[in-house]
């Protein structure tokens, strides 16, 4: 990121300015002198935002972001946008029409000014009713959660910026400078759909920031307590891979069985890769989050991070990989997904194949951890193939004063005494796009949840309703503090 000096002085001198003028109260009207400022106000016209993206089917097999893109536009045209400061495009390459990513621009009052840019996906993981408790296509108040597919995975952050761009304009805020919204398709799926890819290769102009705000991080809720332990920043984030493990026969029938078995064989490559587990590695990220987390954690859990930071001890890591997160941050993981096999229920398959989708440690390559499950398998009719073209790595972006500075300020008056900790993300993002392109991308939400009961890509997604009216109000702020202006 360029320009570090100038943004720091900007920001930092800003920031306490902006929190104060950031609850200043008024009067909600159709008048943008007297609509309300609160960064809490108007939590009515949110629900129904939300409501409205959740309950737009945004799947891969049978949704349309372009539907929900032409909805959230609708709200923005309402809200005083010129359509010409608003944009629905589409990757005509695999001829979805329905894979629509949505642009909005507030304009700023200095030219000098790099814009920010705030971005979401709108597309969610597939869900099948008969699965879930609840339908995950209709969004669901109960015991103080909201439950749906997208509720957090990305249609919580998509509706908060969103939400807070229609009261920028409503309000008459003038940011100093452009804040952009990116809503995008495709981050749930394959390499051929993804619109955060399709824009930097061909709307970079259009999308063009100095940084952007994205998933990734959120804030940490204690299971057993419900209290909030850390606000997290993400710092950097694992290599995204997926491979294709397939084993081939001639067949027959099914009255005739013999030893070699396509099924069988690949069954036995799959608990091979079960088996095996990657190497524990540390980078300064990973080490940083143990440590801070060592400090604030009580009893034996506290200790073993300390432990494990600092000397690496065997014993105390083998007790925190029990915690599925604790042991994607400390290791490579490659995990059976998908499996297909068999052509007919009388007949010897001629075929079975799988997929494996792993989380790459920075520092290696896919080709690299391709080779390690030819070893881990050790079967020569076993093929092990990329399932995609590999991705370019990207290093960690920094995490300067000017970045970290206002959310620590923000966390504190919202949450005293919680923490603000950087952390890797063991998953993958959108940002694995944009920052190659110039656009430095923070995961930043200020969403407090516990990450083993939030159900993303899973059973019953849900968001604890006043965390996410919490992360409404901090996100709103924060925006404000990076645009600067009135």
């Amino acid at each position: 990121m360029q320009g570090h000096a100038a943004m720091r002085l900007t920001l930092l001198a800003a920031s306490t300015l902006a929190l104060a003028a950031c609850t200043t109260p008024v009067s909600p009207s159709g008048d943008p002198s007297t609509f309300s400022r609160d960064p809490g106000a108007h939590e009515a016209d949110f629900r129904d935002l939300y409501k409205e993206l959740i309950e737009t089917n945004t799947t891969l097999s049978v949704g349309s972001c372009t539907l929900a893109s032409e909805r959230m536009k609708a709200r923005l045209l309402a809200a005083g946008y010129p359509e010409s400061d608003l944009y629905i495009l589409v990757n005509p390459k695999p001829n979805r029409p329905q894979d629509g990513n949505f642009v909005a621009i507030l304009p700023g009052s200095d030219p000098t000014a790099k814009a920010i840019m705030l971005m979401a996906h709108i597309d969610v993981v597939e869900a099948k009713r008969e699965d879930w408790v609840r339908d995950p296509f209709v969004l669901t108040e109960e015991g103080g959660y909201f439950y749906a597919r997208g509720a957090t995975d990305d249609k919580a952050m998509a509706a908060i910026f969103t939400d807070s761009m229609i009261r920028f304009k409503r309000e008459g805020y003038k940011p100093a400078r452009t804040i952009k919204l990116m809503l995008n398709c495709g981050e749930e799926s394959a390499n051929d759909f993804i619109g955060a890819k399709y824009m930097v290769e061909s709307h970079l102009d259009l999308i063009s920031a100095e940084f952007a705000l994205n998933e990734g991080a959120g804030g940490r809720i204690d299971a057993e307590t419900g209290k909030y332990t850390f606000n997290g920043v993400q710092a950097g984030e694992k290599l995204y891979q997926d491979y294709t493990i397939e084993v081939t026969n001639p067949g027959g029938h099914s009255s005739r069985p013999v030893p070699d078995n396509a099924i069988y064989e690949l069954g036995a490559a799959l608990m091979a890769v079960q088996a095996y587990e990657f190497p524990i590695e540390f980078n300064a990220a990973t080490r940083g989050f143990f440590r801070r987390m060592g400090q604030i954690t009580p009893g034996q859990e506290g200790q073993d991070m300390r432990d494990a930071a600092d000397g690496e001890n065997a014993a105390a890591i083998r007790r925190l990989t029990v915690n599925p997160g604790y042991n994607a941050t400390l290791r490579t993981t490659c995990v059976a997904t998908e499996l297909t096999a068999g052509h007919a229920p009388n007949a010897l398959p001629q075929r079975a194949t799988a997929n494996v989708n792993c989380r790459i440690f920075p520092g290696h390559s896919q080709q690299e951890i391709l080779g390690v499950l030819e070893n881990v398998i050790g079967n020569a009719n076993v093929k092990v193939a990329m399932r995609s073209p590999p991705e370019t790595p990207i290093k960690p972006p920094p995490l300067p004063p000017e970045i970290l500075k206002p959310i620590e300020q923000l966390t504190e008056k919202m949450w005293p005494g919680v923490p603000v900790i950087p952390q890797m993300s063991t998953g993958a993002t959108d940002a694995r796009f944009t920052t190659p392109a110039g656009i430095t991308t923070y995961g930043v939400s200020g969403i407090f949840a516990d990450p083993n009961t939030s159900g993303a890509h899973g059973l019953n997604e849900r968001v604890g309703v006043k965390q996410l009216m919490e992360g409404r109000m901090f996100l709103h702020q924060l925006v404000k503090i990076y645009a600067g202006g009135e």
